[in-house]
């Protein structure tokens, strides 16, 4: 007893004296707070703090290092493997996620203390708002706040569209030479998938050369990213024996309680929308099932000061996540978390919970907040102080699929989305001022900005852009649509010429227009092609906005330097150096090149009905997502409710 240890004090507490009774829990009360005050001076301990911090202010240790070159620029397009589009992967390696050779930074460091102290009055009252992280039982009550009573009906879906969504038969073309060419994509894809298939099925991705499995370190554990990213393309090539042998492994193997740490931007772009796209094709619940499960475990990502998502995710239990390595000052990405919209959208479509569409506006709503310097959106964010991190933009690695989400949600959203059309075309003006060049030989292009210097480069992944462009054409000011439909196909020539321009006829991974350069790389460690879908996703768009026959035939040069050059005995292979007959292969089947490369070939030589764009829009990892018709969908309930009385 403490008493028996005080001198002068009975062992009754009836005996003390008011002064004693004061001086004892004085002494007490300081006892107690220099012993859990002493807790906060010991040695960091990760044990510790779990006891006394919510989960996004533990930052685990940074394992690895590297740098924004490490990771090539981006994410994307990097739409790869250890790639929004933009990440590229580290030279020599195979895994070409968008972002290659990333390592983990903890987000709540030195640098992220001092942007607390530097917060702007603007952001102060979202960050308050976002400040304290959601618990596991904080959610379930969330989404029981927000769910609707009423659940997505697939029929009723079917019948919102204009159009069947494989056409009138399969989209084959009328033209004889045509349909032969797109037979001939779809034995491309059935000589990749069967590859896969045998050396590597269950695994991430094949290496072809090796004849094994390639698993990465991008998904956090999750397995099978071919297998999702082929599921919509051997649907629409027709192609049931395999689709289904996809769909079988998806029933009863994939799993997704991982533990491990995954990039968000991956994760959304090629599981959420590869299993979002397949349920919408198929109508199998299966997919609906996977995909809600999928998406509840990227939640945790937005328990940031801002609602910033970081880059990086545990799919496990903990839910912590962090900024990439190489990222500055711990900052989030803008083509990651600006590549989030079209599926988070479609995840409250089919759990009718709004949390989804919740997180991706409060992004949009801080992106209209802050100033953009030029009308410009640099490509790092502090998802701490919600503030620009580096004055680097590029339309390229690290920034593409920003705006290409913006101009596709307006569509997606049957253009009622105001916000998004009005962020496009400021953001389109911004570009064509600062960013749009053209060179001495007349080639147009996007030059990079750095704090006001320009970049004379342009990523393969900026090739995107001419489609983009061009699908948000009809939509602009009447004055300017024909201008942006020339600029799209100025853009497009641009990134043909890189290819013609290289002795196997495909595109580097960068070129450049300066010290007399035009369209080609002149850097080795610019030389490489990954099976890169961007340059044929444009020809493809453009191909469907104009008719003109020249889309289709640089398709078909892609396709025969595809065969010449990346084909090997025991599947597709990326290539180390564009410029040389002798070719290098890289020793990786990207599972972009199924579900983008070969895709948008079998679409540039398809009728126009097969995934008409009226219906449907693409994500950045060409997976088909419906246009949400809200009051298509209303009307079907009304009439479903009226016709049940």
């Amino acid at each position: 007893m403490v008493f028996r240890k005080l001198p002068g004090v009975s062992a009754s507490g009836m005996g003390l004296r008011l002064s004693q009774k004061f001086v004892f829990l004085l002494f007490l009360s300081g006892l107690v707070t220099l012993c859990f005050g002493a807790l906060f001076f010991l040695p960091d301990s990760v044990r510790l703090k779990r006891i006394f911090l919510s989960k996004t202010e533990i930052q685990p240790v940074t394992v690895g290092s590297g740098s924004e070159n490490d990771v090539r620029e981006h994410l994307k397009r990097p739409k790869e493997q250890e790639h929004p589009r933009g990440i590229t992967p580290a030279k020599g390696d195979g895994s070409a996620a968008k972002v290659k050779g990333l390592s983990r930074k903890p987000s709540g460091s030195h640098e992220a203390t001092e942007e607390r102290l530097s917060l702007g009055k603007a952001q102060e009252d979202l960050i308050l708002s976002r400040s304290k992280p959601e618990s596991a039982s904080e959610r379930a009550t969330s989404s029981n706040h927000h769910a609707s009573s009423d659940t997505f009906s697939y029929h009723k879906f079917k019948r919102c569209l204009l159009k069947a969504p494989l056409g009138r038969d399969g989209g084959k073309p009328s033209d004889p030479q045509t349909n032969e060419r797109r037979e001939k994509v779809k034995e491309m894809m059935k000589f990749a998938w069967d590859n896969y298939k045998r050396y590597a099925w269950g695994k991430n991705e094949l290496r072809p050369l090796t004849r094994n499995g390639h698993i990465g370190n991008m998904f956090g554990g999750l397995r099978g990213a071919s297998i999702i990213d082929s599921l919509d393309t051997l649907y629409i090539m027709g192609l049931m024996e395999d689709y289904n042998d996809a769909k079988e492994w998806v029933q009863t193997s994939l799993d997704l309680n991982s533990n491990g740490e995954a990039s968000l931007f991956e994760v959304n772009i090629r599981y959420v929308g590869g299993l979002l796209s397949a349920y919408y094709l198929t109508g199998e619940e299966l997919f609906k099932s996977k995909v809600l499960e999928l998406g509840e475990k990227l939640l945790p990502a937005f328990n940031t000061p801002t609602g910033i998502p970081r880059g990086v995710i545990n799919l496990g239990s903990s839910g912590t996540s962090w900024s990439w390595g190489w990222a500055s000052a711990g900052s989030s990405i803008l083509a990651e978390f600006g590549t989030l919209h079209l599926e988070f959208l479609h995840l409250s479509e089919l759990s009718n919970n709004l949390i989804y569409t919740e997180k991706v506006m409060n992004i949009r709503k801080l992106l209209n907040k802050i100033e953009k310097p030029h009308g410009l959106y640099p490509n790092f964010l502090s998802p701490v102080s919600g503030n620009w991190v580096q004055h680097h933009v590029s339309i390229g690695g690290l920034g593409d699929s920003f705006y290409e989400y913006l101009i596709k949600s307006y569509l997606m959203s049957d253009k009622t989305d105001e916000d998004a059309k009005n962020m496009y075309y400021s953001a389109l003006e911004a570009i064509e001022a600062n960013l749009v060049q053209k060179s001495p030989g007349g080639l147009t292009y996007m030059a990079e900005w750095r704090g006001g210097i320009l970049d004379h480069k342009m990523g393969h992944l900026a090739c995107f852009s001419g489609g983009m462009i061009g699908i948000g054409a009809d939509d602009g000011a009447q004055e300017k649509r024909q201008h942006y439909l020339d600029l799209a196909a100025e853009i497009t020539h641009t990134c043909h010429e890189s290819y013609t321009r290289s002795a196997t006829k495909l595109g580097p991974e960068a070129f450049r227009f300066d010290g007399g350069a035009e369209a080609t790389a002149t850097r080795l460690s610019d030389r490489y092609y990954i099976l890169r879908p961007e340059v044929i996703e444009s020809y493809m768009y453009m191909w469907r906005l104009t008719h003109d026959p020249k889309y289709r035939e640089w398709g078909w040069e892609a396709v025969e330097a595809l065969e010449q050059h990346c084909r090997v005995e025991s599947g597709f292979s990326g290539i180390r150096d564009v410029y040389t007959m002798t070719v290098g292969h890289d020793n990786m089947q990207q599972s972009f090149f199924l579900s983008e490369t070969l895709k948008y070939l079998y679409l540039l030589f398809s009728d126009d009905d097969l995934l008409p764009l009226e219906d449907w829009v693409f994500n950045t990892e060409a997976h088909p997502l419906p246009i949400v018709r809200k009051s298509c969908m209303q009307d079907e309930a009304t009439q479903d409710k009226t016709a049940s009385k």
